[in-house]
C-alpha cells in the first residue's frame, strides 16, 4: 500500500478500525498501544485473516512511536470509558493527559499527518490535540457526526423499512445529549422524513439518536459501542485518503462560521486529501439555531473545565 494510517488505541474501537482499514484495502496500518503484546497479537489475528478476507495490507502491532513515522493519517482512540462513581472532570482531566502525550509523540514521527480524534469527551479531546500539535485546523478533525448521522439513518431506515443506503441525515452539535439532528435535511432517496412520517415519530427518532451511545451501554453493561464508531473514522479516513471530497458531519475548529467562534463543534465539512477542506454552512431555522447555540454551550464547558486543568 502507498499509504499508513497509524491506529492509536488496540482496544475494541481501534482494533476494529484497523480491521476495517485493512479490509478495505485503504493503507497499511500500524495499531499502537501501551500494552505490551496486545496490538501485536491483534495485529498477527488480522494478518492471518488476510488470506481468508483477499487482502495484502500489512498490519503491525507495536507498544513505541517509530513504527508510525510518516502516517498520513493518525486516529486517537486512546483513553478510559467513564467508570461507575468518575465525574465528567475525572474523565477529561485523565484523557486530557493521555491525548495531549500522544499528539505530541505522534507529531515528531509523522508531522505532516491528518489527526481524526475519536477519544471522548470528543469535543474537548480535538482542542486537547490542537493545542498540543500546533497543527492547522483542516488537520485535526473529530468523529462524531458521522457516528450520530449514522444512527439516525439507521432509526429512519428502522421506522419506514426501507434500505439503509435511501437514507441520508445530518446530525450537528457536540457529541452528546445536546446533538441537534436536523430532520428537514433528513432523506429518504431525496424525500425529507418530514414527508414520510408524523412529528411524534420524528422526535422519539431524534431521541434515540442523541441517547445511542448510552442506549448500548445500558445493554452491554460492560462495554460501549465501537463498531460504528469504527466503522465512522475509517469513512472519514477513507474520504481523505483517495481524496473523495465526501462532505460528512465532523467536529471542526469554527472561526465565525455559524455564529461561532474558537471552538470545535459538529458541523458538515469537505475532507480530501489535505484534510478538512471546506466548512459548508447550512441555512438553519431559528429553533435549529438556538439548538446548535445549546450545544456549543455545552462544549463550551467543556473547554472551559479544560483550562481550570492547566
Amino acid at each position: 500500500m502507498d499509504k499508513k494510517v497509524t491506529v492509536v488505541g488496540a482496544g475494541n474501537v481501534g482494533a476494529t478500525a484497523a480491521q476495517r482499514l485493512a479490509e478495505k484495502e485503504l493503507c497499511d496500518v500500524v495499531l499502537l498501544d501501551i500494552v505490551e503484546g496486545v496490538p501485536q497479537g491483534k495485529a498477527l489475528d488480522l494478518t492471518e485473516a488476510a488470506p481468508i478476507e483477499k487482502h495484502d495490507a500489512k498490519v503491525a502491532g507495536t507498544n513505541g512511536y517509530e513504527a508510525t513515522a510518516e502516517s498520513d493519517i493518525v486516529i486517537i482512540t486512546a483513553g478510559i470509558p467513564r467508570k461507575p462513581g468518575m465525574s465528567r472532570d475525572d474523565l477529561i482531566s485523565t484523557n486530557a493527559g493521555i491525548i495531549k502525550n500522544v499528539t505530541k509523540e505522534i507529531v515528531k514521527h509523522s508531522p505532516d499527518c491528518v489527526l481524526i480524534i475519536v477519544s471522548n469527551p470528543l469535543d474537548a479531546m480535538c482542542h486537547v490535540a490542537f493545542d498540543a500539535s500546533g497543527f492547522p485546523k483542516n488537520r485535526v478533525i473529530g468523529m462524531a457526526g458521522v457516528l450520530d448521522s449514522a444512527r439516525f439513518r439507521a432509526f429512519i431506515a428502522m421506522e419506514l423499512n426501507v434500505s439503509v443506503e435511501n437514507t441520508h441525515a445530518f446530525v450537528l452539535g457536540g457529541h452528546g445529549d445536546t446533538m441537534v439532528p436536523l430532520p428537514r435535511y433528513s432523506t429518504v432517496a431525496g424525500i425529507p422524513i418530514t414527508e414520510l412520517m408524523p412529528k411524534d415519530r420524528i422526535d422519539a427518532l431524534v431521541d434515540r439518536t442523541a441517547n445511542g451511545g448510552a442506549e448500548i451501554v445500558g445493554l452491554l453493561k460492560t462495554g460501549s459501542a465501537f463498531y460504528a464508531p469504527a466503522s465512522a473514522a475509517v469513512e472519514m479516513a477513507e474520504s481523505i485518503l483517495k481524496d473523495k471530497k465526501k462532505v460528512l458531519p465532523c467536529a471542526a475548529y469554527l472561526e465565525g462560521e455559524y455564529g461561532i467562534n474558537n471552538l470545535f463543534i459538529g458541523v458538515p465539512v469537505k475532507l480530501g486529501k489535505n484534510g478538512m477542506e471546506d466548512i459548508i454552512e447550512i441555512t438553519l431555522t431559528d429553533d435549529e439555531k438556538a439548538a446548535l447555540m445549546k450545544s456549543a454551550e455545552a462544549v463550551q464547558e467543556l473547554k472551559d473545565d479544560l483550562a481550570k486543568l492547566g
